[in-house]
């Protein structure tokens, strides 16, 4: 397998408070981590800024010029712009340098540039809806890949999977009425946003919702998995596969009570792989979301991406 890594310094720019736990360091536990001559093979390249076009593929122009008037020219200010929120003078430039990101890896999976690719930017994205920036997003990064995916390459079907332990309400709100969209979700409820119970199920039945208990281990994640997300996968039988990659369900993670370690990480992405290589070539795009805790998200995404590496 070849896999691609997007990565860029601007993503170290897109400033939060202090004490806020989306903050730079994320990235640099997950850079030392990729230090490892297990990732010698990884071909890292340095992700593209998108331009503003880019974020009317999952919300209208208003939207973005309501982030926009939040931006401070002032290096030095953050501002809070939603509950959890926050923006500074390089947010703008992080989060269309992220979805730059998200697109050239849809672009290298469907050339045949790699087989799959990680992106590893910030601030994330699966929170925010077609209108609204929340929980910690700005633009929603897999919603914009998931759209470019289908007006470049003419996709029919993709499938989003989104394991991080809050569930992507962002997501599911651009694609609640799309049958060429199918998002299934992973997460722990009751939890922020508080959304994401299973008889949420779509306009046309394309929302899967796997909510998982507080205090939930692996074999409580793996048979969720199993029992409702891989069955939707294979009915739907996707183009292309799309992984909002949130590592905060692992155990040390301080904003939830997922017990999940890095093989249960290593065994899901396992799973989506296979149904990648039976009907959608093997095209595989993940995207970071959370994980707050250091270790945590250095030990789950650096064994997430050796899986997208062995094959």
């Amino acid at each position: 397998m070849t896999t691609r890594l997007y990565e860029h310094s601007i993503f170290l720019e897109h400033n939060t408070p202090k004490g806020h736990p989306e903050r730079a360091d994320r990235l640099r536990s997950l850079a030392l981590a990729l230090e490892h001559p297990n990732f010698a093979r990884l071909e890292r390249l340095k992700a593209p800024q998108a331009n503003e076009d880019a974020v009317m593929l999952a919300h209208p122009e208003s939207h973005f010029f309501s982030v926009m008037r939040e931006i401070p020219e002032e290096e030095d200010l953050i501002r809070q712009i939603e509950a959890d929120t926050h923006v500074s003078s390089k947010s703008l430039q992080a989060a269309l340098t992220g979805i730059g990101g998200a697109m050239a890896a849809v672009d290298d999976v469907f050339t045949g540039k790699a087989d799959n690719a990680f992106v590893a930017s910030r601030p994330p994205g699966h929170h925010a809806e077609k209108t609204k920036a929340m929980g910690f997003c700005l633009f929603n990064n897999v919603a914009i890949a998931a759209r470019h995916a289908q007006k470049t390459y003419g996709v029919e079907r993709v499938a989003i999977v989104d394991w991080d332990v809050h569930h992507g309400n962002g997501t599911q709100d651009i694609f609640w009425d799309d049958p060429s969209v199918l998002f299934c979700s992973t997460h722990q409820m009751p939890l922020y946003p508080w959304s994401g119970e299973k008889d949420e199920t779509g306009a046309h039945r394309n929302i899967v919702n796997a909510p998982l208990e507080p205090n939930a281990a692996g074999d409580h994640f793996r048979e969720a998995f199993a029992d409702r997300v891989l069955p939707a996968l294979h009915n739907f039988r996707p183009d292309f596969i799309l992984i909002s990659a949130g590592f905060d369900a692992h155990h040390r993670d301080p904003l939830a009570q997922i017990n999940l370690v890095g093989d249960d990480f290593d065994w899901a992405t396992g799973r989506l792989m296979e149904i990648a290589g039976k009907y959608a070539g093997n095209r595989v795009v993940s995207l970071l979301e959370g994980g707050y805790d250091l270790e945590g998200l250095a030990e789950s995404a650096g064994m997430h991406i050796l899986r997208l590496m062995k094959g």
